[in-house]
């Protein structure tokens, strides 16, 4: 089963990526962004995907500063 795990700085935490490409865009033409977040999408194929949630606690993420969202091969997140 094929699975993508999206992860991305938790609201608050300092975002120099994306405060990067935010700055950048104006200065490339492209107004009226208000805010941008630069994240990680991982995509796995397993054969089980009820570990999933621990395998994004334990190395995925860092639960401390990042939030994610799993999300199979139906589309459904979970």
């Amino acid at each position: 089963m094929k699975a993508r795990v999206l992860i991305r700085p938790k609201e608050g935490i300092l975002d120099p990526q994306g405060q990067a490409v935010e700055r950048a865009l104006p200065a490339l033409g492209f107004e009226g962004v208000e805010s941008v977040h630069v994240g990680r999408l991982v995509e796995l194929e397993v054969a089980d995907p009820s570990r999933l949630g621990e395998m994004c606690e334990q190395l995925l993420a860092n639960p401390l500063i990042e939030d994610y969202e799993v999300e199979l091969d139906d589309g459904a997140a979970r």
